[in-house]
C-alpha cells in the first residue's frame, strides 16, 4: 500500500546536498576573501593609475612587491603545512592549543630576522633609497599580515568568520584609499592604510580563537617545532615567489617605475583572474588532506573532478583576458598604460597552467606527502624564472618578463604530471597503484 501522499518524504537533491556541505560553505567564504584581495583593488586601479601616474604607481607597485615578498617569508608556508596539521588535529583542542602558540613563536623569531636584513639591505634598492616613505610603508604593511590565523579557520573548515573579518576591514581600507590618497605623492598612504586592515582582522580573529582554545605563551620548543612542520613548505611557498609576487621587485631593480608600471597593470588583472581559482583550491585541500590518509580512492575522485572543473574555468578566463585585453587596460588603468596590453595577453594562459598545476599538485601530490618532488619542481621554476628574468628584463623589459613568467608555469604543470605518471599516482588512471601513494 502506497503512504498518504503527506508522509512522503523526498530525499535531499544533489544540490541542494551540495550547497549546503561544509566544502561549499568555505569555498563561498573563501571567494569573499580572495574577492577582496584581487578584485577589490581593481577598483582602486582605476584611481590610483590616473591619481598616482605611471611613475609613481609603479613604485607603489615595486614597494607591494616587496612586502609579499616579506610576507611569503613571514608566512612560511603555514597555509599549507599548519593548516594541515589543524585538519588532521580537528576537535584535539590541546594539539590545537600547542599548535596556534607554535606558529606564533616561530613568526616572532621570522619578524626579527627578515626585518633586520630589509633594514641592512635597504639603501641597496634604489627606489626605496629615493622614497623611504614606500619602504617603511612596506614593512607596516607585512608586519599587519604576518599573524593573521586564516589558516587556522580554514583546517577547521570553518572560514565564514574570518573571512567576514577580512572582508569588512578591507573593505574600509579600500575606502580609506579614496578618501585619503590624492596627490602623486600619496603612494605610501596605501601601504598604511592595507597594514592597518590587515593589523585589525587579524587582532579581531586572535581574540575569538582564543575563546576557544587555550592561550599559551609561545616557547622555544614550540616554536622550533613549528618552524620543522612549516620548512618543506616554505621551501615550496618561497620557490613560487620567484616566479610570481616577486616579478614586479625584480623588474623593478632593472627598469625604470614607467615601465614597471606596465607590467604590473597587467600583472594585477591576471592576478585577479587568478585568484578566483584560489578558494576553490583553499577549501578542497584540507579535505583531500583528510582524504589522502583514510581514502584514496575517493581521493582521487575528488581530485579528478576539481581538476576538470578548474582547468575548464582557467581556460574561460584566459579567453576573457586574452580577447578584451585592449578594453580592460582602457577602462581600469587608463591611456597611458597601452604598452600593458601585449604583457596582458602573453599572461592570458596562467590561469589555464594554474588551474591544472593547482589541482595536481597542490591538491594531490601534498596531501599525498610527496612535499620533496614537489619542492624540487617549484624551485626549479623558480630558478628558470630568475635567470630568464635577469636574461630578458634589461633587453626586453616588461615583455621579457612576462614570457619568463610563463616559461616557469609552463614547467611546473608539465613536470608534475610527468612525476605522476612515471610514479602511476596520476589520478586520473582508472585502476590506482594504491600501494605506491600508502
Amino acid at each position: 500500500m502506497e503512504p498518504a501522499p503527506h508522509l512522503k518524504t523526498e530525499s535531499p537533491s544533489l544540490f541542494s546536498r551540495l550547497i549546503h556541505h561544509r566544502i561549499a560553505h568555505n569555498i563561498m567564504a573563501l571567494y569573499g576573501v580572495h574577492s577582496v584581495n584581487y578584485l577589490l583593488p581593481l577598483i582602486t586601479i582605476p584611481y590610483l593609475a590616473r591619481i598616482l601616474g605611471p611613475a609613481n604607481w609603479g613604485l607603489l607597485a615595486f614597494a607591494q612587491a616587496f612586502a609579499l615578498y616579506l610576507n611569503l617569508i613571514l608566512e612560511y608556508g603555514f597555509n599549507l603545512s599548519a593548516t594541515r596539521e589543524v585538519a588532521r588535529a580537528q576537535g584535539n583542542k590541546e594539539t590545537l592549543s600547542d599548535l596556534l602558540s607554535g606558529v606564533i613563536g616561530a613568526k616572532i623569531f621570522l619578524i626579527i630576522a627578515c626585518f633586520t636584513l630589509s633594514l641592512l639591505a635597504k639603501n641597496w634598492m634604489g627606489p626605496f633609497r629615493e622614497h623611504p616613505e614606500l619602504f617603511w610603508g612596506a614593512l607596516f604593511w607585512a608586519l599587519g599580515q604576518a599573524f593573521n590565523p586564516l589558516w587556522y579557520y580554514q583546517g577547521l573548515e570553518r572560514m565564514r568568520f574570518a573571512a567576514a573579518l577580512d572582508i569588512s576591514t578591507k573593505i574600509l581600507a579600500t575606502i580609506g584609499v579614496f578618501l585619503i590618497v590624492r596627490a602623486p605623492e600619496h603612494g605610501w598612504k596605501v601601504l598604511f592604510l592595507q597594514g592597518s586592515a590587515s593589523f585589525l582582522s587579524t587582532f579581531l580573529s586572535m581574540s575569538f580563537a582564543y575563546r576557544e582554545i587555550s592561550f599559551r605563551f609561545p616557547s622555544v620548543l614550540s616554536s622550533v617545532k613549528a618552524l620543522r612542520l612549516g620548512w618543506t613548505m616554505f621551501l615550496f611557498r618561497s620557490s613560487v615567489s620567484l616566479y610570481t609576487v616577486g616579478n614586479t621587485f625584480v623588474l623593478g631593480l632593472f627598469v625604470p617605475g614607467q615601465i614597471v608600471a606596465y607590467y604590473a597593470g597587467a600583472e594585477k588583472l591576471s592576478k585577479a583572474l587568478v585568484g578566483l581559482l584560489i578558494p576553490i583550491n583553499q577549501a578542497l585541500y584540507p579535505r583531500l588532506s583528510h582524504l589522502a590518509q583514510n581514502d584514496k580512492a575517493q581521493a582521487a575522485r575528488l581530485a579528478r573532478t576539481s581538476f576538470f572543473f578548474m582547468a575548464g574555468l582557467g581556460l574561460a578566463m584566459g579567453l576573457i583576458a586574452f580577447i578584451g585585453a585592449p578594453l580592460w587596460t582602457r577602462i581600469l588603468l587608463g591611456p597611458g598604460f597601452s604598452q600593458a596590453v601585449p604583457v596582458l595577453r602573453i599572461l592570458s594562459v596562467l590561469p589555464f597552467l594554474i588551474a591544472m598545476s593547482n589541482v595536481l599538485g597542490i591538491q594531490w601530490m601534498l596531501p599525498l606527502g610527496l612535499d620533496s618532488q614537489f619542492n624540487k619542481i617549484i624551485l626549479g621554476a623558480g630558478l628558470i624564472n630568475i635567470v630568464l628574468a635577469v636574461l630578458l628584463a634589461p633587453s626586453y623589459a616588461h615583455i621579457g618578463m612576462a614570457w619568463a613568467v610563463v616559461t616557469a608555469e609552463v614547467f611546473v604543470t608539465a613536470s608534475i604530471y610527468y612525476l605522476l605518471k612515471k610514479q602511476k599516482i596520476d589520478p586520473f588512471q582508472f585502476q590506482m597503484n594504491l600501494q605506491a601513494i600508502s
